[in-house]
């Protein structure tokens, strides 16, 4: 009798298992996806001047990206994890070049020949609300990590986002490191630089962070976010975004205001900064015609997490033109010739022009110059984009990417830049089954990499 008991029980707790895991499988497996990307990217700044520290930067690496999402266990809360995995290998540097971004370099300016990094996340869903924790790289208005080198930025922490309330998005976050594109490793947070004006060095042990998006229309989003960069800064953003369509094409705008002031322990010292950046265009047959106006004001320039991209229109290759009290006029030109019959080929063309600069407030040796004549600072940046991406056969996603900058400045060192960049995401979709240990795959375009 026992040994007939103890046989039922083993039948049905293993039943139970392979429900299990046939239930889990159906989810966290079968929902999981992978690609690979190759990024081939060459980098030259040359910069000008008798000031400069550095007459130039020019460096070629490639880099492999490989990155594994699991699906969601079934159920009411679902568990998933994220992996990435990078390797950088070098292709040509030398000490009197380095410092592109591309390539982590030691004491000596001699770039390493190789390095690897990873992350990982898990994540949990309970309806449309998310919770991740562990390795982030977010794309918000106060902490947008830069992914314009062969890596992107990642930041340790965890992220609440949720869409459970209609038409409104929250975001919660709370991050306590970053490993910055060219690093292996997780360093304390910062303050951007922006030429001196604050002291790169100073550190924060955490930065807190929420936020609201509302899209009471479909052509319209209004946006409020606040964040605490520990000890170091507050900032606070609010956004508008609309997009109508007037006759055959689109006409667009979108505001952006920012707001930063000291905060805590004040370690940066003082920080007041007000600015608002805005952008309005129409679209039409392939053409999109756009521009815009930006004003810093207070007594310190545009405040950011260091490393991050700056989420100002402005922001272009080399410059930011975010400056303590600069005015920037903006306006660009972006072609997609898929009109033309020739899909995956995009030019555009931008040009920045900013003035008003106020030199005591950023601390370069042509500032220091304007400070004793009395001057104010000036500067511009035209920036060309020229993108290829294959939309079929064997050579499918491969994209080929020219950029070219010019920036001329009388506060800041000047600067003649190029970019190569060949990213290609050869394998898109990996999903594996018990029984074959099949794998399939799937291809989709490559994202698009952000500026700087």
């Amino acid at each position: 009798m026992t040994s007939f008991v103890m046989q039922r029980a083993s039948l049905m707790l293993a039943t139970v298992c392979c429900a299990f895991h046939s239930a889990v499988q159906a989810g966290f497996v079968d929902d999981g996806k992978g690609s690979l990307e190759l990024r081939n990217f060459y980098f030259d700044r040359d910069f000008h001047g008798d000031s400069a520290t550095q007459s130039r930067r020019g460096e070629w690496a490639q880099g492999f990206l490989l990155k594994l999402q699991s699906g969601f266990t079934p159920g009411p809360l679902g568990f998933g994890l994220d992996a990435v995995g990078m390797l950088g290998i070098k292709l040509d540097s030398s000490p009197d070049r380095s410092g592109s971004g591309l390539l982590p370099r030691g004491a000596d300016k001699h770039a390493v020949d190789d390095y690897s990094k990873a992350v990982g996340t898990f994540k949990a869903r309970l309806s449309q609300t998310e919770l991740r924790v562990g390795g982030l790289s977010p794309q918000l208005p106060l902490l947008a990590a830069n992914n314009s080198r062969l890596f992107p930025q990642w930041f340790k922490g965890a992220q609440l986002v949720s869409k459970d309330l209609d038409n409104v998005t929250f975001t919660a976050l709370e991050v306590d490191a970053t490993k910055l594109r060219d690093s292996t490793d997780f360093e304390d947070l910062t303050a951007m630089a922006q030429q001196g004006a604050y002291p790169a060095s100073v550190t924060s042990d955490r930065l807190y962070y929420a936020g609201a998006d509302y899209q009471p229309l479909k052509n319209l989003t209004l946006s409020l976010h606040t964040s605490q960069l520990e000890d170091l800064f507050r900032r606070d953003f609010a956004g508008l975004k609309y997009k109508i369509g007037i006759g055959p094409g689109d006409v667009f705008t979108e505001w952006r205001y920012f707001s930063a002031r000291e905060t805590g322990r004040e370690l940066l010292g003082k920080v007041d900064n007000r600015t608002l950046s805005t952008h309005f265009g129409y679209s039409i047959k392939g053409h999109t015609f756009s521009g815009g106006y930006q004003k810093v004001r207070g007594d310190t320039a545009y405040a950011y997490v260091g490393g991050t991209d700056t989420y100002l229109f402005s922001e272009q290759q080399v410059s930011t033109f975010a400056l303590a009290n600069e005015r920037a006029w903006m306006m660009r030109y972006d072609y997609d010739f898929a009109t033309l019959g020739v899909p995956g080929l995009t030019f555009n063309l931008r040009y920045v022009k900013g003035d008003q600069v106020d030199p005591t407030a950023i601390n370069t040796v042509k500032a220091g110059g304007l400070r004793a004549s009395g001057g104010e600072g000036e500067e511009w940046e035209r920036t060309t984009d020229l993108s290829y991406v294959i939309q079929s056969g064997a050579l499918k996603n491969v994209s080929l990417r020219w950029r070219n900058a010019t920036m001329r400045s009388n506060c800041a060192d000047a600067a003649d830049e190029h970019r190569v960049h060949r990213p290609a995401r050869p394998f898109e979709r990996v999903v594996c089954t018990e029984s074959a240990r099949s794998i399939r795959v799937a291809a989709r375009p490559t994202a698009d990499v952000a500026p700087r």
